[in-house]
């Protein structure tokens, strides 16, 4: 009984290549039958043209691809590739070919020199029929003219732009794997070109090309697939692009000449099967290519495919059912979205980060949530320490110094468009921490009516690029293809990052270094007025916090002597932030300074209506308890002699002098004392410290203290995350320092209801030497050796705010009412009456008349400052 086989291909009109029956998991044996007794005209190669007629003869016998046919071998030939080669008569159902061929006139019944028998002269006979009735090759007229290109065309880039998304006729030739082909494009009766074409969006295992290679899992499979229905069938191929150029690192100059691509990348179309690709991606054969999302989204191409991706995987087919590709999954996957955090509301963006970190509120939490934009990267970035002398400014240098200009625009773009603005946000994934890497929530932003994707935007200018995750990864953008897609088309029109422009660096100077740098601005500031600007870095916390990163007006008006300059800061041209502030009882007047302003009135009413309103500050305000306290001042403004027992429990000499004191006339000392010694035991009890846990500004800590290395309790002053440590103030001692998040801890509830017993202070009337004075050191080290380590007795001569001006004195050395170490630091030089900072001096005409005797007496005796003579350091 003749052996079955399928015509798996025709390499010319005179010789099939067969296979066997398919066997799921092996791959189909395969055999070359030539035709006896006729041969055809042969097709060109690269090197030689076709013969007439040959392309003809080829194609009539091509329809016996995919069917079913016998043979019977005349004799065997030897074999170079160890597929057997046959000489025969093959037969379809029952019938030989060879005549329907002869009479046809595709083929020449060879000459023999044996004595012909009954079937050579029958099939004789047929060919003298077909060539009398000019069929096939004996048509009288010439072959008609064609010119078939066999390599790839010399300017791919020309061929591409001439055919792109137009659909040509084809003809598959060879299948190298799954999603490479060879296919002879028709385009037009005399010109054929042969192109090698990768299948767009999928990438299928790679099948061994000779013997000897192993194929990858799957890569025989999916070569089989697409043999079976597509090798020598009619297709429809649209060319989209030509793959990424390689780098060629040793090449000489580059040349202007037209370069050969190796293949194009395109789509084939099966009249009665569709689309190759998505057959084997729903089959489980090929997976899906994002980075081709872009020449396939438009078309609808990319969500058939990812359609027909989920199938596969829900069906857990071939490749989607390799167990290899589930543990790798679950070694690299990130976390899924929190279930106790919302991962699906809207809310105001308060703060761009960078250009692909933002923070939103949240309500329902209660907090700002700090969010990546899921599959996007934006330029790296240093911080410019140098900017504004902060760690966490917002202004920063790129790794890549090319890019740090599209990553400052990109930071621009999305300040404009979305700070202040609601968004609705979608956590798609957790990025878990590693290394200094903190855990992240990975989102979609959309904003405005049309819920535009932020993402798609900034990469459509070319500011941000999209992640390339690994296959396996499905933690990503629910929109990575159109992301994908937008990359494609802001490279192809050259946009930002894309260019290959390097743009300057935006300079940044800072005029606030110092007070005498700052003062040589201060007049050119003041004569032109207003100036713009945007609010990058917030000192102040939650105070200043819903103006970050908003459009502002700023009015100068002074210097402060560490450089800082004084003004008027206004939002919408006419909302001062002044006065908002203390209308929401967020900060004090300073009624000194206020009183000159143009605008003190509305700041004086707007304290008046929060103080009516108990807002904030004013929340436990009591007028009545006010009222009492005013009367208690004299006629001529002093306060009423109020003796205290103090401490003074540290020394600030920067940024500039100042003290802290804790009172020992009340309670608090004691209180103090106890709840020391539980926050001890409770810490030797509770040693373990996370580096994760990061405090808000304002927040109250447990904090460790490295002159003891003991804990106590802290006010967070400034957070500074990229270094994870933060600026504290110890409330009960007033020491101020920063600490790593290894020393910190949350502070337990039971120790926070006692208030903090550090007050702090300055001297009444007095100020030391300015921080540039050759004699400040000098006059700190003489007021920590008066005051340090002594218990001292204070009175309050003036408040401004929560800042006492005392009268310090040392009872051991009081001889006179009015000797104190304030008068004692002026007698020896390292003091002067500060008649600008203490305007309440007046009230107290007993007390000036002596601080300016004790001035005398120092320029008199040369002490201190006045060392070479009267050097009038006061403010008159």
């Amino acid at each position: 009984m003749a052996e079955k086989y399928i015509v798996k291909s025709c390499l010319s009109g005179d010789t099939l290549v067969l296979r066997a029956r398919a066997i799921p998991g092996q791959p189909s044996k395969e055999r070359i039958l030539h035709i006896a007794e006729v041969s055809a005209p042969r097709l060109g190669t690269s090197q030689r043209d076709d013969e007439p007629f040959a392309f003809e003869s080829r194609e009539h016998l091509r329809a016996l691809v995919g069917k079913e046919i016998t043979f019977e071998s005349t004799y065997s030939l030897p074999s170079n590739d160890a597929i057997p080669r046959d000489v025969g008569i093959p037969y379809l159902n029952g019938q030989p070919i060879i005549n329907d061929l002869i009479k046809a006139g595709w083929v020449k019944v060879k000459d023999t020199k044996r004595e012909l028998t009954d079937e050579d002269i029958q099939r004789r006979a047929i060919e003298t029929e077909a060539r009398n009735a000019g069929r096939g090759i004996w048509n009288p007229s010439s072959a008609p003219p064609r010119t078939v290109y066999h390599t790839m065309p010399n300017d791919s880039q020309g061929f591409i732009t001439q055919w792109k998304s137009k659909s040509i006729n084809g003809i598959v030739e060879n299948v190298r794997d799954g999603s490479n082909l060879r296919v002879r494009l028709i385009l037009s009766p005399a010109e054929h070109q042969f192109v090698n074409l990768s299948l767009a969006g999928v990438k299928c295992p790679r099948a061994a090309a000779r013997e000897g290679e192993v194929s990858e899992p799957i890569g025989e499979e999916a070569k089989q697939f697409v043999d079976i229905r597509l090798l020598q069938r009619p297709v429809t191929v649209t060319l989209l692009s030509l793959p990424a150029p390689t780098a060629t690192p040793f090449s000489s100059q580059p040349s202007d000449a037209p370069q050969a691509a190796s293949s194009f990348i395109g789509t084939v179309i099966h009249a009665q099967g569709g689309n190759i690709a998505e057959h084997l991606v729903a089959n489980g054969l090929a997976r899906v290519i994002e980075w081709h999302a872009g020449m396939l989204s438009a078309s609808g191409g990319m969500a058939r495919l990812r359609e027909a991706e989920r199938v596969a995987k829900e069906k857990k087919l071939n490749l989607y059912g390799m167990s290899t590709t589930a543990s790798t999954a679950n070694a690299f996957s990130s976390a899924a979205p929190s279930n106790t955090a919302r991962n699906d509301f809207e809310g105001p963006v308060v703060r761009i980060w960078s250009a692909d970190q933002i923070s939103v509120y949240d309500s329902a939490a209660g907090k700002d949530r700090r969010f990546q934009l899921s599959s996007v990267r934006g330029p790296k970035y240093e911080h410019l320490y140098i900017v504004l002398g902060r760690d966490d400014e917002p202004y920063s240098r790129s790794t890549d110094q090319s890019q740090a200009p599209y990553g400052i625009e990109a930071k621009e773009v999305l300040r404009k468009k979305l700070i202040g603005k609601t968004v609705h946000v979608h956590v798609d994934f957790v990025r878990p921490g590693e290394g200094d890497y903190e855990e992240r929530e990975c989102a979609t932003i959309r904003f405005g009516q049309q819920k535009t994707n932020v993402s798609e935007q900034l990469i459509e200018k070319g500011l941000v690029t999209v992640v390339r995750h690994r296959r396996d990864d499905e933690n990503r953008s629910p929109d990575y293809d159109k992301l994908i897609a937008a990359e494609q088309e802001a490279a192809a029109a050259s946009r930002g990052l894309h260019s290959g422009k390097e743009l300057p660096t935006p300079r940044i100077v800072n005029i606030s270094e110092t007070h005498s740098k700052a003062s040589q601005f201060l007049p050119s500031l003041k004569r032109t007025g207003r100036h713009q600007g945007v609010v990058d870095f917030v000192a102040a916390g939650s105070r200043f916090k819903r103006y970050l990163q908003r459009d502002v007006e700023v009015q100068f008006e002074n210097v402060d002597k560490a450089g800082g300059f004084i003004g008027s800061m206004y939002v919408n041209k006419t909302e001062n932030v002044a006065v908002s502030l203390v209308r929401e009882g967020l900060a004090y007047v300073h009624a000194y300074s206020a009183e000159g302003l143009s605008f003190s009135k509305q700041l004086f009413d707007a304290e008046e209506a929060a103080k009516a309103e108990r807002k904030n500050i004013w929340k436990d305000y009591d007028e009545a308890a006010e009222a009492e306290a005013t009367a208690t001042e004299s006629a001529d403004g002093a306060m009423k002699t109020q003796y205290l027992d103090v401490i003074v429990s540290d020394v600030r000499p920067s940024p500039q002098f100042g003290f802290s004191v804790q009172i020992l006339n009340n309670d608090g000392i004691t209180a103090l004392e106890k709840l020391m010694r539980e926050f001890s035991l409770h810490h030797q009890s509770n040693k373990s410290s996370s580096s994760t846990y990061a405090p808000k500004t304002g927040e109250l800590i447990s904090a460790r203290f490295s002159g003891d290395n003991g804990w106590y309790r802290a006010k967070v002053r400034r957070t500074v995350t990229n270094k994870k440590e933060c600026e504290v103030v110890f409330i009960d001692y007033g020491n101020q320092e920063t600490v790593p998040f290894t020393h910190i801890r949350p502070l337990d509830e039971r120790f926070r209801s006692l208030p903090g017993q550090a007050q702090d202070a300055r001297l009444s009337f007095v100020k030391l030497p300015e921080p540039s004075s050759d004699y400040y050191d000098e006059a700190v080290s003489r007021f920590r050796s008066l005051c340090e380590g002594r218990k001292l007795i204070a009175n309050i001569d003036a408040k401004a705010g929560p800042l006492l001006h005392l009268r310090l004195i040392d009872p051991a050395d009081s001889s006179s009412p009015t000797d104190s170490i304030n008068t004692q630091l002026v007698r020896e030089g390292y003091a002067v009456i500060d008649r600008k900072g203490c305007k309440y001096y007046s009230a107290y005409p007993t007390i000036l008349k002596r601080l300016e005797s004790d001035t005398q007496e120092a320029k008199t005796t040369r002490s201190g400052m006045f060392e070479f003579g009267d050097v009038s350091p006061e403010d008159d």
